[in-house]
């Protein structure tokens, strides 16, 4: 906005583009009319152009410390944009001197009255609210002086140092919090499978050993068939004492393969087949005896 008197020639007056010229009457000072852009006529020397107000969207950058409900002092910068009204350019140049002193009053007064209410952590997700809660404000009341307010911006909000320092502390202690939570999680998982592929090995290791004792025994009792049936005279008793036989001599060649030391008896044979039958017998007993106490349970 400018103030300052129109010096040009006489009755031809020229205001630029985006302007609007305020016409007075020399003598009484008084307002005469509006004239607009381009080249214009006036009485000179009774009229003259007090001056020209400019019509181009300005901006103004509010800087405003206040205090929010946690009791955290802030920084809050606010741009104003805000035009003159072309029908009440007589308005914006007679009824108000400073209008950058007047929308600064009431955007301090606004944010001094909104953000007070609101944490820390809510004023930075409010920044829109409070943009908008300005702009309310000063389109109510700078409508009646003649100016137009277009937009209003938050366009920065800092706290003290030290604050931002406790929340970006605050902020990675919770993410180093989230990162050891997520990698615990991970060696449980780790973990559980580990245990639960070791408890598969073993069962399926114990299938294999299962099958293989099925397999030997059967291979044992279908050898045993084999014998007795083409030898004549030979009984099962001594196809088993030969098989323990064989057992024995493979075990001891397996033994010496591995450079190990095992003392042998010729009667090494004879006692295992011996502690084998024992073992059988006393199998058999403890069966038939837990039988028979079962029958007298059920007749008594």
């Amino acid at each position: 906005m400018s103030h300052s008197n129109w010096s040009g020639c006489c009755c031809l007056q020229c205001i630029p583009e985006k302007e609007v010229g305020i016409v007075e009457d020399l003598g009484a000072c008084q307002f005469k009319r509006l004239i607009g852009e381009g080249p214009s006529c006036i009485c000179w020397p009774l009229q003259s152009v007090a001056g020209r107000l400019s019509l181009r969207v300005q901006q103004l950058d509010v800087r405003c410390e206040t205090k929010t409900k946690d009791n955290v002092f802030v920084q809050v910068a606010v741009a104003v944009q805000y035009r003159v009204v072309t029908e009440s350019a007589y308005d914006a140049w007679y009824r108000l001197t400073s209008p950058a002193s007047q929308i600064q009053a009431y955007v301090f007064d606004v944010v001094r009255s909104t953000i007070p209410r609101m944490e820390l952590d809510q004023a930075f997700e409010s920044k829109d609210d409070i943009a908008q809660a300005v702009l309310d404000q000063l389109q109510r009341v700078m409508k009646d002086y003649g100016y137009s307010i277009v937009n209003t911006l938050v366009t920065d909000m800092s706290p003290d140092l030290k604050v931002k320092q406790s929340m970006n502390e605050i902020n990675a202690a919770k993410r180093l919090k989230e990162a050891a939570s997520h990698q615990a999680e991970s060696e449980k998982i780790k973990q559980v499978k580990a245990a639960e592929a070791e408890a598969e090995a073993r069962y399926l290791s114990g299938l294999g050993v299962a099958r293989q004792r099925k397999a030997i025994m059967q291979g044992l009792q279908q050898s045993v068939s084999e014998f007795s049936g083409e030898v004549d005279g030979a009984t099962p008793k001594d196809v088993m004492d030969i098989l323990l036989l064989s057992q024995y001599f493979d075990t001891l060649s397996s033994v010496g393969a591995n450079s190990l030391i095992l003392e042998h008896d010729p009667a090494t044979v004879a006692q295992l087949h011996s502690q084998i039958s024992a073992g059988f017998m006393s199998s058999i007993k403890e069966k038939l005896v837990k039988s028979v106490e079962e029958k007298s349970d059920l007749l008594a």
